[in-house]
């Protein structure tokens, strides 16, 4: 709760300038828009300023977006409270069809002022940094299947296709290194397409091999070293995790932390008719595309293979049953479901929604050791 003396603040970041507004205290305060002011820590920090000896306590609020959180930190610093908004939750009318920099600071006052606004967790900057170096994996990987997308697309358009079972291992690679063109043009465009392919590979392993160098000193390794536990989650997977969640023990459910990763059925219902959609899909996709790959998983009979047991090793007796449990659950629901009739990727999307629930409790059980 608010004190009853505090002004709220909205401001509409952006690149190079600022939109500013206020609002007064108290539900018929006024709304003013200020105007807009260079994007600088200097001037920010001198708008502030004087908006506090004028007012008194202010809390601030802005969009989450591309400005980072660079105005966050500065605005915590100076001793005023800062809200990082969810852009997606903002209320807004359907039929308010016009946007500007000047309407977008005003709602945001108005609103943060009304309580109707959703805030981001906001990581600090040695966590944004791990963070970064997890999506740049991902964006890695991404380049890398995309470029070899491109080689498989050009030699199937020519009639060409790998004979083997496996490919982009080494022997696909010495079948790629044998084709051959009639027309050099079309020879010189393949070898490019290979070395791009080649490359991208050799970024993602050095992202992959910074992610092991750093890992040791992030303040989340040991729920990085307890996540592994969990079938079908490797080191990339739960730094990815680890990085973009942060602590686990800000959910106070496993339904909760399900919700948020957006795996949990939408609803359309209206008097007794109850409707039933898919996933919302809300909140962190990068997270929820990690979990449903890691459920595929789940598809094979339960074991524990030589890596996993060591693994096993590592990792506390609690955090051990919660992975033994998880293996022996998912396993399980995965062939009802299949038995069922249902689609294998609905199947694999309700096991990667009970994978979420198991996150969370070694997530829990990892904070309160």
């Amino acid at each position: 709760m608010e004190d009853d003396s505090t002004v709220f603040v909205g401001i509409d970041a952006a690149k190079l300038k600022h939109a500013i507004a206020v609002a007064e205290p108290g539900r018929t305060g006024e709304v003013r828009y200020i105007g807009e002011v260079d994007a600088s820590p200097d001037v920010v920090r001198k708008l502030l300023t004087r908006l506090a000896a004028r007012h008194g306590k202010l809390h601030v609020c802005y969009e989450a977006g591309p400005t980072g959180y660079g105005l966050y930190r500065q605005v915590i610093a100076l001793g005023h409270a800062c809200t990082v908004v969810a852009p997606s939750l903002i209320p807004r009318k359907p039929g308010d069809r016009v946007k500007t920099n000047r309407r977008d600071a005003t709602a945001l006052a108005r609103l943060l002022r009304a309580g109707e606004l959703t805030a981001v967790w906001v990581p600090d900057e040695a966590h944004e940094a791990m963070r970064d170096l997890a999506r740049a994996r991902g964006a890695a990987v991404d380049d890398l299947r995309r470029k070899r997308q491109a080689i498989s697309s050009m030699l199937l358009k020519h009639g060409r296709a790998f004979p083997g079972k496996t490919t982009w291992g080494a022997r696909h690679e010495r079948w790629l290194a044998e084709q051959a063109f009639d027309h050099p043009p079309q020879q010189f465009v393949l070898q490019e397409l290979i070395l791009a392919a080649r490359h991208a590979k050799e970024r993602l392993e050095r992202i992959e091999v910074a992610i092991v160098e750093f890992m040791p000193g992030w303040s989340l390794a040991p729920l990085v070293e307890a996540l592994q536990a969990l079938r079908g989650i490797r080191v990339p997977t739960a730094v990815a995790i680890a990085a973009e969640i942060g602590d686990l023990a800000r959910f106070d459910s496993a339904r909760q932390f399900m919700g948020y990763l957006g795996l949990v059925p939408g609803e359309r219902s209206t008097g007794d008719t109850v409707r039933r959609l898919g996933i919302t899909k809300a909140g962190n996709g990068r997270i929820r595309r990690a979990l449903v790959e890691s459920a595929w998983t789940y598809r094979h009979p339960p074991r524990v293979g030589a890596k996993k047991l060591y693994q096993h090793r590592h990792v506390s007796p609690a955090v051990r049953d919660i992975a033994h449990k998880a293996q022996a659950r998912l396993c399980g629901r995965y062939r009802a479901l299949s038995a069922r009739g249902k689609k294998l990727t609905v199947a694999v999307t309700a096991v990667a929604r009970e994978l979420a629930g198991f996150i969370w409790a070694i997530g829990k059980e990892v904070k309160s050791a």
